[in-house]
């Protein structure tokens, strides 16, 4: 069996006159081994934040758990056998103050993270909308802020096409309520 080195491949016409199709590459076409689709993606990679930035960040995440499990006792854990409504926000809290200050000790041996940009206003807008959705909730019931918030997601945050962020978002409020409200008889506040 022979192989084919990189000199007896033929070469590949990038002229000007070539499909616009064949101009579109996505990240790593060019790559013929794995270690030169990592260069090329450390290439493109953003920034990293360094080790003040990662700190801040966990300290927020950590500040959030804390606030979120005494929010959470305010409202009654009850028991694993029988939860109250303050028992799984408790443990999604418990579970981000732990990572968080695990973070905070142990994070320093890894990378870095990424460093702010201009996208990372899109987590600012996902948390803001997320909030209109909690305020809402009581007042209007579930399904209306559920599909808005869905809305959103999928069409200004997650870049979907009007078509599809409205489909997905109707497809999983439906599938929502058949869950929570039909199936499971939930105490949510619903229209319907």
């Amino acid at each position: 069996m022979t192989s084919i080195s990189q000199t007896d491949r033929p070469a590949v016409d990038k002229s000007e006159d070539s499909d616009a199709e064949s101009d579109i590459q996505a990240v790593g076409d060019d790559a013929e081994t794995p270690e030169e689709l990592l260069a090329l993606w450390e290439e493109e990679a953003p920034e990293p934040a360094g080790g003040v930035a990662n700190l801040v960040a966990c300290v927020l995440t950590l500040a959030f758990g804390v606030a979120g499990m005494v929010l959470s006792l305010n409202l009654s854990l009850g028991s694993l056998t029988d939860p109250a409504p303050g028992f799984f926000p408790f443990v999604v809290s418990l579970i981000t103050t732990v990572l968080s200050a695990a973070q905070i000790v142990l994070g320093r041996r890894g990378g870095d993270g990424e460093k702010f940009s201009r996208y990372s206003v899109t987590v600012v807008w996902g948390v803001i909308s997320l909030l209109v959705f909690v305020a809402a909730l009581p007042l209007i019931g579930f399904e209306i802020p559920a599909l808005l918030l869905s809305f959103v997601w999928m069409k200004w945050l997650g870049g979907e096409s009007w078509r599809s962020a409205i489909l997905y978002s109707v497809l999983t409020v439906v599938v929502f309520y058949l869950i929570f409200v039909v199936a499971l008889r939930t105490q949510l506040p619903h229209l319907f």
